[in-house]
């Protein structure tokens, strides 16, 4: 009896969140890249002179067609396109009945590239020239390597599990595309487009972290070991 009842009690305790430690450790850690590449960014001479020379390196790339094809890509992203995406992931994540999955992601992606246009004045430095055109100060994070890499990292979050393998496939082809596609065009420097990585990965795991902590535990139901009702197949949908 005392046995039995010590089980019992133990089922009754909160069970333990892995889950949500371990998105914090990861928000911490998108904070602390995130700061970090700031510091070197902005105050590390030598890092403005290897920013711009990379940034020479990729637009080595350019070509009429490859020009033309990281447009096309950074277009996806447009206001309008972008809105679209999201209203898909969140009808996505209702139809599957997750409701505070759907209100996560519609609170995490306009915030998350909107945070990037409100960090770039404030935190604004001058970057070395590439020997093409002048970056503005203002460009640090990315606003489109924030919004491509919230979209993908929430498409993962929405979908089933069986396919979430194709759509982080996918979805980092995507974010790979348009960070390429930014440095192509000389839009932002190296820097600027990890930092977006950055940003939009501490977003989505704070919004992850939130979810796994106000998730209700049930503890598994324990019936009689005297008697155990029968089982009852399921009748069919067709019955009704």
């Amino acid at each position: 009896m005392q046995t039995s009842a010590h089980r019992t009690a133990d089922l009754r305790l909160p069970a333990r969140r892995p889950d949500t430690a371990r998105a914090l450790l990861l928000a911490a850690l998108c904070l602390a890249g995130l700061a970090g590449t700031w510091v070197v960014a902005a105050l590390v001479p030598i890092t403005h002179a290897k920013d711009a020379v990379a940034l020479y390196d990729f637009t080595r790339l350019g070509r009429p067609r490859v020009d033309a094809l990281a447009n096309h890509i950074l277009h996806l992203l447009e206001p309008g396109l972008y809105t679209v995406w999201a209203i898909a992931l969140v009808a996505i994540a209702l139809l599957r009945r997750h409701a505070r999955l759907a209100l996560a992601v519609a609170v995490v992606l306009p915030l998350a590239p909107l945070s990037a246009e409100v960090l770039k004045p404030l935190l604004a430095h001058p970057h070395a020239y590439s020997g093409l055109k002048d970056i503005t100060a203002a460009s640090w994070p990315s606003g489109h390597a924030t919004a491509a890499m919230t979209l993908a990292l929430c498409a993962v979050l929405v979908f089933p599990d069986a396919l979430r393998p194709l759509v982080a496939a996918l979805g980092t082809a995507f974010v790979a595309g348009v960070g390429i596609s930014l440095l192509i065009l000389a839009w932002h420097m190296p820097s600027d487009v990890f930092g977006g990585y950055l940003l939009a990965g501490l977003w989505v795991s704070l919004a992850l972290a939130l979810l796994r902590a106000t998730t209700a535990y049930q503890p598994p139901r324990q019936t009689s070991a005297r008697y155990q009702p029968p089982r009852q197949e399921a009748l069919p949908t067709r019955a009704f």
